[in-house]
């Protein structure tokens, strides 16, 4: 990642100026984060399935037989409106999976329109780079 720091001459303080797309405090993009969340929302593939399309890591811990526990968080994360709040407010009642799946589909209206030939999961991809 390339990552820039500035120096405020009148006051010292210090930015950091990363690449869009770049979310705080997070190991992974905007972009890879709504392709995960589309794929297991609108695609329905499982977590194990998302992790292997999306996550970097061959070797994974026993966590991994279960499921993926960062997707689980991002779609909490997305239904508490502390990720992505650009989508649709589900309710308290949606499940994480329905949250998922509406913040996918918000990500992927906000693509492109030239894109709109592509996979919805594809879509939610470049419009999560967009929103970032």
């Amino acid at each position: 990642m390339a990552a820039r720091r500035y120096r405020c001459l009148g006051c010292s303080a210090v930015l950091l100026v990363v690449p869009r797309g770049v979310l705080g405090r997070r190991v992974y993009s905007a972009a890879a984060i709504g392709f995960a969340l589309a794929l297991w929302g609108l695609a329905l593939a499982t977590a194990s399935e998302v992790r292997r399309r999306v996550g970097p890591a061959r070797i994974l811990g026993e966590s991994a037989v279960t499921g993926w526990a960062t997707l689980r968080r991002w779609a909490r994360e997305v239904a508490q409106r502390r990720l992505f709040a650009q989508a649709p407010d589900q309710g308290p009642s949606a499940s994480l999976r329905k949250s998922a799946a509406t913040a996918a589909a918000s990500l992927a209206a906000s693509a492109d329109p030239t894109t709109r030939a592509l996979p919805i999961e594809h879509r939610a991809f470049l419009g999560a780079a967009h929103a970032a």
